[in-house]
């Protein structure tokens, strides 16, 4: 466990985690997070889109877990990867979540108004890109800043999906583009919540 700790006091993760700048950028995403999630719930609400609910309840998801990694800066790395696993497990449950909304949509849902998707989706991806431009010099550090990259990397990708969706169902009138940018949005979940589970599973054995 020393030898574990000696590593760690000299890399990046460590060092980035004490980092007052990585503080204040955990705090500012904590805000946009939070008030992304109000603007696109009420979006997803009046247009109909399961595309833009799922987006917001990913931007819920990660104003909570600025906030428990804000809880966790300057923790042991054990505690860090601790929270790292209720990260992965909470990105990996909204994936399951938006998959069964989607699959929902599929059979009750009705096309939604694509004005809405494509204003809302910039407007998103605007924010996701700020804060994944800010968090960039943080993304190889321990398992739980790893996560707040991996949430902030799949937001951005998800944004440009919703606004792809918001083509497509201007285009054909149809529903379909919105469920498969859902589906995508889940698919990014998952796998992104398995990663930060198998990785905070390596540091929790290595301390």
């Amino acid at each position: 466990m020393s030898a574990h700790c000696h590593h760690d006091s000299h890399g990046p993760g460590d060092l980035n985690a004490n980092n007052p700048r990585y503080r204040r950028i955990l705090w500012w995403a904590l805000i946009i997070n939070a008030a992304m999630f109000a603007i696109e719930i009420a979006a997803g609400v009046q247009s109909g889109s399961v595309s833009l609910l799922a987006d917001a309840i990913d931007f819920l998801g990660d104003a909570a877990n600025y906030g428990v990694s804000l809880m966790v800066l300057g923790m042991t790395l054990a505690w860090r990867a601790r929270a790292a696993l209720l990260k992965g497990a909470s990105m990996l449950l909204f994936g399951l979540f938006v998959a069964g909304r989607a699959l929902w949509a599929l059979a009750y849902g009705t096309p939604p108004e694509p004005m809405t998707m494509g204003l809302v989706g910039l407007l998103a991806l605007a924010a996701n890109v700020g804060v994944a431009i800010a968090l960039y010099a943080f993304r190889d550090g321990d398992a739980n800043m790893r996560s707040v990259w991996l949430c902030t990397r799949n937001d951005a990708l998800g944004n440009l999906a919703v606004m792809g969706a918001a083509l497509g169902v201007f285009g054909t009138g149809s529903a379909w583009p919105d469920l498969a940018v859902a589906a995508i949005m889940a698919g990014l979940a998952i796998t992104g919540g398995i990663s930060v589970l198998r990785h905070a599973g390596r540091e929790l054995k290595g301390a």
